[in-house]
């Protein structure tokens, strides 16, 4: 069977004009990618046709299938790394691949509209030709401040620096829409992007609360210790895992060995990190689990740990970030420590403790003094799950996101649309 035919086989029924989708997402391979994956079969359940074009990786590497109604093109990226050459290398290929798989898609299914998710900010590339072309709308999902993410991870601004600058002034000015994951990243829209409040939308990450909910039968991961502490999330340099290491390290030279850190996730710097950890002499201590593809198995890790921790340092990129691992803590009952962050703070409310920005030693004792307060977790955890119901969870997000669909593909036609609301 010939790859146009397989194709063929992700539509079901008519589609109406003006419903077709293309989302380009380079950063994880859907569906891993939780955000992406909620945004595509959020837009199939409304009624619209979608592709999305992603990597290959992370247990997912067909390069084409349709899960649910979704047809997913899929192409390979260089191994991960850490340094700007590498960085390079994957965009480069990354581009080549988003290209051509774009235009296949014109071929064989065609489409309305691109969504196209940050990082990086160069997908405008990929677009700018459909939309010169054929006058296609483009909506921009603002997921990380780009710019700020490169300052945290290489401490300067030079080249690369600036040409990520003028790629994000040039993705504000050809986008259509734009979808910010917090009022910090509309801030950004509004201000540098110089898009108009009606054209930018708040859609937050908040997980979908049916698939996110407690599970027993963790307690096999807990290897005998009485407490664990829990991380989940991808693992690079500006995440914060060698501030948690060095962490574990405060909390067993206190005197307590009777506390295991259970670190999930993959990422560039899982083998550097578990280095570290050895030469800490922490791994009786710590557990690398790697990343999970199994859902009930990651579920059941972090229902298992006593507290989690979001330890991403306080930077110009962290601040204005939503972490989606807290939401996720949250959406399971748990309390959270993590440092003082604008974003942080705005997400986790009452159901977190927060240390005073990359204060390591006040985020041991916070830690410890959360430990020792089963009747104060326990009260920050349901404070936290009630805001997820409350406010965050996607099925509040949901909505927003049509509202963007209807404002793009309004603009297309030529019609006024409701102007985008925020959380």
């Amino acid at each position: 069977m010939t790859e146009v035919s397989i194709a063929g086989q992700a539509r079901r029924g008519p589609v109406a004009p003006g419903r077709r989708v293309l989302i380009i997402v380079e950063n994880l391979p859907v569906p891993v990618d939780r955000r992406v994956w909620m945004e595509a079969t959020t837009l199939r359940a409304a009624g619209y046709e979608v592709s999305v074009i992603c990597p290959t990786g992370r247990g997912q590497d067909r390069l084409f299938e349709v899960l649910e109604g979704i047809a997913i093109y899929r192409h390979p990226l260089p191994p991960e790394g850490e340094g700007s050459l590498t960085f390079v290398r994957e965009y480069l290929a990354a581009l080549w691949h988003e290209t051509r798989l774009a235009w296949r898609i014109r071929r064989e299914r065609g489409f309305d509209v691109i969504h196209i998710c940050n990082p990086p900010d160069l997908l405008f590339l990929v677009a700018a030709p459909f939309k010169a072309l054929f006058g296609i709308p483009l909506i921009f999902d603002h997921h990380d401040a780009t710019l700020e993410m490169y300052e945290a991870k290489f401490g300067r601004r030079d080249l690369p620096y600036h040409v990520l600058k003028l790629a994000e002034r040039l993705t504000y000015a050809l986008a259509d829409v734009v979808i910010a994951t917090n009022e910090s990243l509309r801030g950004f829209a509004l201000g540098r992007g110089h898009k108009a409040p009606g054209d930018v939308f708040v859609v937050r990450s908040g997980p979908r609360l049916d698939r996110f909910v407690p599970q027993p039968g963790g307690e096999r991961y807990r290897a005998g210790f009485p407490y664990v502490v829990g991380y989940v999330g991808v693992l690079g340099s500006q995440d914060g895992l060698d501030v948690l290491l060095r962490v574990a390290r405060r909390v067993v030279d206190s005197g307590r060995t009777d506390v295991r850190f259970m670190i999930i996730g993959g990422g560039p710097s899982l083998e550097p990190l578990k280095a570290m950890c050895h030469a800490m002499n922490l791994d009786p201590y710590v557990e690398f689990t790697g990343m999970l593809t199994d859902q009930d198995e990651l579920i059941q890790r972090l229902s298992a740990c006593d507290v989690c921790v979001a330890p991403d340092p306080q930077t110009s990129y962290s601040d204005v970030c939503t972490m989606n691992k807290v939401l996720e803590y949250m959406a399971l009952g748990k309390a959270t420590v993590q440092f003082d962050l604008t974003e942080g703070r705005h997400s986790a409310g009452d159901a977190a403790v927060y240390a005073r920005p990359n204060d390591e030693a006040d985020f041991a004792r916070q830690l410890l003094a959360l430990l020792e307060d089963p009747v104060r977790r326990a009260e920050m955890g349901r404070r936290g799950q009630a805001r997820m119901h409350e406010a965050l969870a996607w099925d509040h997000q949901a909505p927003r996101l049509l509202e963007a669909y209807a404002r793009a593909l309004g603009t297309r036609a030529g019609v006024s649309a409701a102007p985008g609301e925020t959380a």
